[in-house]
């Protein structure tokens, strides 16, 4: 499909008018807890499959439940999209150690599933992580999680029986696109977030698919800053995907 760019914002790509024309401005509050307004451009559907799902990931989109939406936020560039291509990742010391002390962790791939057992996990990792937050863990499984229009399922960390840690993701044959991971927090000693990043990159190279989308590197925020430590990566900057290596 064709693109072309955003009148007043040259340094973003646009998908072609015909899906344009679905899409609107939605302003809310900051969601990463910066002073400022957020503005999402964002646009409902049914069903849109694997090559189109693949445009929007390629143009910097993300996806929420049946939503697809970009940040278009005025005044902030905060949010940028990036990707690994899982062949050229090499680990750091720090990472193989996180390897290392997880190595006690089996990972299983599953369906999607709104369970007991998942349930009780997130409904801990949210009022932990954020305890003012109005969303339970079935908000995020109906409203976030659960999607017609890709491919979805659940990677889960165990410990012996112990559900641990559940990896949401988008899958396709070419793009695996990581939609949110959350944890026992009781377990942040193993650093579950590089873990996590660590299990979907060998995922990929064990099945042959080219790129890992990994969301929003927000620098100043840790809880996603991290993944700029995952090199080479790309950063969607300036309408154009650039490589960042430890060179």
């Amino acid at each position: 499909m064709a693109v072309h760019e955003r009148s007043g914002r040259p340094e973003e790509l646009q998908i072609d008018s015909e899906l344009e024309r679905y899409f609107v401005d939605v302003s809310v509050s900051c969601p990463y807890g910066l002073d400022q307004l957020a503005v999402y451009h964002q646009a409902m559907f049914t069903s849109i499959g694997d090559d189109t799902l693949e445009m929007f990931f390629d143009r910097g989109y993300r996806r929420n439940g049946n939503c697809i939406y970009s940040m278009r936020c005025p005044g902030c560039r905060a949010c940028v999209p990036i990707r690994v291509r899982p062949e050229k990742f090499r680990p750091t010391r720090t990472q193989r150690r996180v390897r290392k002390k997880n190595s006690d962790l089996t990972a299983g791939i599953a369906p999607l599933r709104m369970c007991e057992e998942n349930l009780a996990l997130l409904d801990k990792y949210l009022k932990t992580r954020f305890p003012d937050s109005k969303s339970s863990a079935e908000d995020y499984y109906a409203g976030f999680f659960i999607s017609a229009i890709s491919r979805c399922f659940e990677i889960r960390y165990r410990v012996d029986d112990r559900l641990v840690g559940v990896s949401v993701v988008d899958g396709s044959e070419r793009w695996l696109n990581a939609v949110y991971f959350y944890f026992d927090p009781d377990e942040a000693w193993r650093s579950p977030g590089v873990m996590n990043i660590l299990n979907l990159m060998h995922f990929c190279r064990r099945n042959n698919i080219g790129l890992l989308y990994l969301g929003y590197l927000i620098r100043g925020i840790s809880s996603m800053s991290y993944k700029a430590a995952f090199k080479p990566h790309e950063l969607l900057l300036g309408g154009s995907w650039k490589v960042f290596s430890r060179d």
